[in-house]
């Protein structure tokens, strides 16, 4: 199945039928959120992978529509961060000084920049620029599940209030921006069945 074929049989799944996805192939998913374009490349969010049943059905009370979260295989939760922290810079520096091998004193430069940056945006902007990178996550790994044949449901709708409680967020410091439900279609599913509509072409695209 090639890239267009998986996005054109990918849709917003309603119901799954509670089958669990393969180790593997979830591990492959996730490493395309990870390999995802970010800017700078601060990765400013984090990724939590709710597997258990018992977490599922905690979090169920904190969606609107409950029936992904009941029966999917996985819920990916993408929870953004607010502030971008001395440490975190820290830490981010460090880690390209040894994935790299490169003494982090050469990196001065690139730091001193990432500090610039930060320090001429409010709070609200560094949370919006946030979120847009965990919308970037969210978009590969949509895409990365398609192509494994695996379905999924990209969620906003659920009472923040709620589910930060249940995850032990601090909203302070970071947000829950979205979740993508992952499984496999059930058969009652009947949205499955219905074609795809999109903007036509001439309406979508202009060249220039």
């Amino acid at each position: 199945m090639n890239y267009l074929e998986a996005l054109s049989r990918r849709y917003s799944v309603k119901k799954f039928n509670h089958e669990i996805i393969p180790q593997d192939t979830l591990y492959n998913i996730l490493e395309s959120g990870k390999l995802s374009a970010s800017s700078l490349g601060l990765q400013p969010y984090r990724v939590l992978v709710v597997e258990s049943n018992e977490m599922k059905q905690k979090l169920i009370p904190a969606f609107y529509n409950p029936s992904q979260i009941s029966t999917c295989s996985h819920l990916i939760v993408i929870i953004s961060k607010k502030t971008i922290e001395e440490s975190y810079i820290h830490g981010y520096f460090n880690h390209i000084s040894e994935v790299r091998e490169t003494p982090v004193e050469k990196l001065d430069l690139f730091r001193k920049s990432i500090n610039q940056y930060i320090i001429q945006k409010t709070q609200d902007e560094i949370f919006n620029w946030a979120e847009k990178q965990s919308y970037i996550v969210l978009a590969n790994l949509m895409y990365a599940a398609a192509i494994e044949n695996i379905d999924s449901c990209p969620m906003e709708g659920f009472r923040q209030d709620v589910i930060e409680e249940i995850l032990n967020i601090n909203p302070d410091t970071e947000k829950v921006t979205v979740t993508l439900a992952l499984g496999y279609r059930s058969e009652e599913d009947h949205f499955q069945h219905m074609k795809k509509v999109r903007k036509p072409n001439e309406k979508l695209f202009k060249f220039i």
